[in-house]
């Protein structure tokens, strides 16, 4: 039986669960997201496509979902508010859904910083998608390799926008970046599907007319430090005691540009 693009990216999906036997012994959950490490900083403004698309809905004429309103933003999964900061100040009210309030306190206190209006909404989406508003432009950065269920996750996305919807993922699961440690910690294969371009395909079969731009970020990081470390090995599952091990690892692992790809539509 033929699949659907929506149950091919729920299956793959799904194969990148950990299996049960490693996590009962591991330390604690591997599924952490450190606050502090969503806060923003450099220069948000960057010349990607997802900026892009983005700003140009946002300024283009008639595109006010209200037209006496100020030009929106809508962040869901907004961690501390990286996506629709960038556009500020052209966007002169954000709304943030996120479903960990200590991120949703970073996205507030970055914006009050702008001078900006927030609105923050703490939840899963698309379950709190009946109370968040409509605004002028939709992004979502990064989330969409944690949504198995994604046609309803896109279906309210597009609701929610009076003019764009501007999606951003890297080209792979972003967990990838950890397939070699499992195979060396746990001698355990990891799936190379879905990508970016499963994605895109679920969000075409939605009805509407998406278009996708691949770029390239660069690979700026530092030497391998002790949160690096830390965070590895609690998403490796491993004890403390595996501490240089998985630094060993992290300092032998090649540097190169992360692929990304921005994927839009206008509703």
């Amino acid at each position: 039986m033929t699949s659907t693009p929506a149950e091919r990216w729920h299956h793959d999906l799904q194969q990148w669960g950990i299996p049960q036997e490693i996590l009962d012994r591991a330390p604690r959950s591997p599924w952490i997201h450190p606050t502090e490490s969503f806060r923003p900083s450099g220069d948000l403004r960057t010349s990607t496509p997802s900026f892009q698309r983005a700003l140009e809905a946002l300024v283009a004429p008639g595109s006010r979902s209200h037209p006496t309103s100020r030009p929106s933003v809508l962040d869901v999964g907004c961690g501390g508010g990286r996506a629709s900061l960038a556009l500020v100040p052209e966007a002169e009210v954000l709304v943030g859904v996120d479903h960990q309030a200590s991120m949703l306190e970073v996205f507030a206190e970055e914006a009050a910083a702008r001078g900006v209006v927030a609105q923050t909404i703490e939840g899963d989406w698309p379950d709190r998608a009946a109370s968040t508003p409509v605004c002028d432009v939709v992004v979502c950065h990064h989330v969409v390799f944690n949504v198995s269920d994604l046609v309803p996750f896109v279906l309210a996305l597009t609701d929610h926008a009076g003019r764009r919807v501007v999606l951003e993922l890297t080209h792979r699961q972003p967990l990838s970046n950890l397939s070699a440690a499992w195979q060396q910690f746990w001698d355990l294969e990891r799936p190379s599907s879905p990508t970016a371009t499963d994605a895109l395909e679920v969000v075409r079969a939605t009805g509407v007319d998406a278009r996708a731009e691949e770029f390239e970020q660069p690979d700026h990081k530092g030497e391998v430090t002790d949160r690096d470390v830390e965070h590895t090995r609690i998403r490796l599952c491993l004890p403390a005691d595996r501490d240089p091990e998985v630094r060993e690892f992290l300092e032998h692992q090649p540097r190169r540009p992360r692929k990304v790809t921005t994927i839009w539509w206008d509703a």
